[in-house]
């Protein structure tokens, strides 16, 4: 069973994380948010293959969505969590019925689930404005199920994106520095299609299969994203669904003249090519922040206290927080996690998506990476 501190349980219809903040009611806000679904029991019966979980969550993201008078054609993003890789194909076979033109962007992870009977975990964003798929002119469409970039308003959301021939879908391999540099390559068609240009890249989620290629990440990842002004960015250790690609990188864009960096005071930038957050005007993407030294309860909480003083830069604190994404690496060590965010966070702010996950360094215990509204 589903444990009940979990952020999302696989209860009969799991509710849309929208957040009440600045005084603005749910029907104001551009995007919904969907956290952490999974979907292990039905009608009282364990499910326990992926093809029933994955029907299952699908079908609860659908109910969550009504709640708030959205379905499943809103849906702009989804990021799936496996247990088990070999399960990609018979999820594919089940999410494509439910999305079977004009997919959402979606990036394919393995990694740990806090729910120990779950196959499939699932978190989404949908969009009350009317979408746009981008589909390059010279990309040729993906095979699986999901599309390139989807625009909604000034906001392009990509697909996250491995090493692949433009022209082919084939897979283009090498190292992490040639995957990376190829995926790019990519990101560029789609965001020239969109309109737009790396320098409007506001944040990523890097999943990389082996931190110890880090350094060689970094140093291709620079070459694209502005100096001055990098988007925010999280990077996690993952498993890919090819065991070819090392690399998989899921981005947001969105053009402002407001755009800024936003830095704590007295906070240092980051020797990687990243911001500690980027302002687009009324929203701010805050990038993975880590707690050093101590127990996973004191890196917690240090962590937040550092995404607070980055807040509090932009005019913003916790009740203006929109997504909130926790990586743990042991999530034996979740219950200590929670307990810090349930102290710290406002109550009736956004349900966590909570992976496990290896960090980029021996000692990191949790990440926290946030977005925000006024």
């Amino acid at each position: 069973m589903t444990p009940p501190n979990l952020a999302r349980t696989c209860a009969a219809v799991a509710s849309a994380s929208v957040i009440l903040a600045g005084g603005l009611g749910a029907q104001e806000r551009e995007f919904v948010y969907v956290s952490s679904v999974t979907g292990t029991t039905a009608a009282g019966r364990a499910l326990t293959t992926v093809t029933d979980q994955t029907t299952q969550v699908l079908e609860q993201l659908g109910q969550a969505l009504r709640q708030h008078g959205l379905d499943l054609p809103h849906v702009v993003v989804v990021n799936v969590f496996l247990k088990d890789a070999r399960h990609f194909q018979d999820m594919n076979a089940v999410y494509r019925r439910f999305f079977p033109s004009d997919p959402p962007t979606r990036a394919t992870a393995r990694v740990d689930l806090p729910d120990p009977d779950a196959l499939i975990q699932l978190s989404a964003v949908a969009a009350r404005g009317s979408k746009q798929v981008i589909a390059p002119a010279g990309m040729a469409s993906p095979s699986l199920p999901y599309s390139w970039g989807i625009k909604v308003g000034n906001t392009l959301f990509l697909s996250g994106m491995t090493s692949r021939a433009p022209d082919t879908y084939e897979p283009l391999l090498g190292d992490v520095p040639t995957q990376t540099r190829r995926i790019f390559g990519n990101m560029g068609l789609v965001l020239q299609a969109a309109g737009m240009d790396f320098k409007d890249l506001t944040t990523c989620r890097v999943f990389l299969d082996d931190a110890r290629r880090f350094l060689g990440l970094n140093q291709a990842y620079a070459e694209f994203v502005p100096a001055e002004d990098p988007p925010a960015r999280a990077t996690v250790r993952a498993g890919l669904m090819n065991p070819g690609f090392d690399v998989e990188l899921q981005c947001i864009a969105e053009p402002s003249a407001s755009r800024k960096v936003v830095m704590a005071e007295g906070q240092q930038r980051s020797r990687a090519p990243l911001s500690p957050a980027i302002s687009t005007g009324n929203r701010l993407y805050l990038s993975g922040m880590l707690g050093g030294a101590g127990d996973v309860a004191a890196q917690t909480r240090t962590t937040l206290d550092n995404l607070l003083g980055t807040l509090r830069a932009a005019g913003m604190d916790f009740s203006h927080l929109v997504d909130l994404w926790v990586y743990v690496t042991d999530l034996r060590q979740w219950e200590a996690v929670k307990r810090v965010l349930d102290e710290v966070l406002p109550a009736g702010g956004p349900e966590p998506t909570v992976v496990g996950t290896p960090l980029m360094g021996a000692n990191f215990l949790v990440e926290i990476q946030m977005i925000a509204e006024r």
